[in-house]
């Protein structure tokens, strides 16, 4: 009797660190495509700050250096903004805004 329970004992920590095991591997890759996906995503910006002509946003003053989320191409040249409601205000008044750049 003591032995089957040494014996159900065994089979119950391997068949359970096997599961630990599985588990840990199916996590470990879930977050390696994760971690993949995001650095893709943040290696290649579509716009960088030597790729537009205005070094800080028009319509909050944060440099572009801060980082680009929206673009404008405007009378042949790319501006950068911080944000889609900075652009949005910009163009409300462009030739404003660039007379006093």
């Amino acid at each position: 009797m003591k032995k089957l329970g040494i014996i159900l004992t065994l089979a119950l920590l391997v068949t359970a660190c096997n599961n630990a095991s599985k588990n840990h591997e199916a996590k470990t890759e879930a977050a390696g495509h994760e971690g993949h996906m995001q650095t893709e995503q943040k290696a290649s910006p579509a716009f960088t700050a030597d790729m537009v002509d205005n070094k800080k946003d028009f319509a909050c003053g944060m440099p572009v250096t801060a980082g680009i989320s929206d673009t404008l191409h405007y009378e042949g040249k790319v501006y950068g903004f911080c944000s889609k409601e900075c652009k949005d205000e910009f163009m409300k008044d462009p030739k404003g805004y660039l007379a006093k750049q």
